[in-house]
């Protein structure tokens, strides 16, 4: 007894032909639609299917469509007798006592989804009328967070903590559908004509997993951000929308165990928008100037500073000017070298000999021409 598997593979138009009236999807349903029952297909064609015209009641010799992307869940008194996640077509057999019970499609349902039949598996009863649903195994779009105020985590490369006010969605896949229905789905959605979709307002349990996923976004964030290995950064964020869903996932996981008692996982993530309190914008904007000044670049940055510093220098105050700037230009790379070791003491600014160790320096960096240290030397010794 049980369900027979007639027809395997992709669904197309010879099996529509060989079966005038069979159970399959209704039509017309939402992308976030997660758990509804199956409706009959066609005209009764006398083949030895339900002839009870019921929405979802299937009798022996009753045939299902499975179709790509989805998975059958056959019900009897509240309890789950069958599932198929392979697609094709299926023949309810009462006096079948070889047919299998569980047909998986192997991947992730393979493993899980057998652990849970084992768990709550219970054989059907010739005779017995089955109901039947059909539960989406697709990533579902459209599940909305967001915050109301910042939330706040510690920031292990600022060293500090930061908050945020953020919004954005995630996708969601049910993993295990045995799981998802036996634990997590109201007893109400079970009927005939209700669609169980985690975008409907109305939905509580779809509220409740919005809250878990609001409580759980400190968490992420910190997971995310203290990620020793990869080095993440809270700017990257926006960026990477596997990364952070690992980070949401595994944080969902860790307080409300999503995945083992629901069957339930969060496959990618959208940030929409993420602001920053004044606190860390002011933090974030001190960490943009000094990447701005270490390496390579900043060393650029720097000697471009420099040249329109002695520029304008040298329109107001000549070689003295200038001084001043190459003075000022040599506490900038201490400061602008992150990595460098802290210089010694400057001299007295009325040392001749410190004035022209500084202005020999910029004549070697090309900051200044033969003609004006020749200009500072001579001001300098009193000549």
């Amino acid at each position: 007894m049980g369900l027979f598997q007639a027809v395997a593979g992709s669904i197309g138009g010879t099996l529509a032909d060989q079966w005038k009236d069979f159970y399959t999807i209704p039509d017309g349903l939402p992308s976030t639609a997660a758990l509804f029952a199956a409706v009959p297909q066609g005209s009764n064609a006398g083949r030895g299917s339900n002839t009870h015209g019921s929405s979802n009641i299937i009798t022996n010799g009753s045939k299902i469509v499975v179709p790509e992307g989805y998975g059958l869940l056959l019900f009897q008194d509240g309890k789950i007798t069958g599932f198929a996640a392979e697609p094709g077509g299926y023949e309810w057999k009462s006096d079948d006592l070889n047919s299998t019970s569980i047909f998986t499609g192997g991947g992730f349902v393979d493993a899980l989804v057998k652990q849970s039949w084992e768990r709550f598996k219970f054989g059907g009863q010739p005779g017995s009328q089955q109901a039947a649903f059909f539960v989406s195994l697709k990533e579902l779009p459209d599940n909305r967070f967001g915050t109301q105020s910042e939330i706040y985590w510690d920031d292990a490369f600022l060293n500090t903590q930061v908050g945020a006010v953020t919004r954005g969605s995630y996708t969601l896949k049910i993993v295990d559908p045995i799981l998802f229905v036996k634990n997590f789905v109201p007893a109400s959605y079970l009927q005939p004509g209700k669609v169980f979709d985690f975008t409907d307002i109305d939905n509580a349990a779809a509220s409740q997993l919005f809250n878990e996923v609001v409580g759980s976004l400190a968490p992420a964030f910190s997971l995310y951000s203290n990620d020793g290995n990869k080095e993440h950064r809270i700017t990257k964020l926006q960026q990477d929308s596997l990364g952070f869903a690992k980070s949401l996932s595994d944080a969902v996981e860790s307080a409300y165990q999503w995945k083992s008692d629901r069957g339930l996982a969060i496959v990618k993530t959208a940030i929409v928008s993420i602001e920053y309190d004044a606190n860390t914008r002011e933090l974030l904007k001190t960490v943009q100037r000094a990447d701005a000044l270490s390496g390579a670049r900043g060393n650029s940055n720097l000697q471009a500073s420099v040249a329109a510093g002695m520029q304008a220098a040298g329109e107001n105050g000549g070689a003295a000017g200038m001084m001043g700037i190459g003075m000022a230009s040599g506490m900038m790379g201490g400061i602008g070298g992150l990595q460098q070791p802290v210089a010694p003491a400057a001299p007295a600014a009325d040392d001749p000999i410190a004035k022209l160790k500084k202005a020999k320096e910029m004549l070697d960096l090309g900051l200044i021409s033969q003609a004006d240290y020749d200009a500072a030397k001579a001001k300098a010794l009193g000549l």
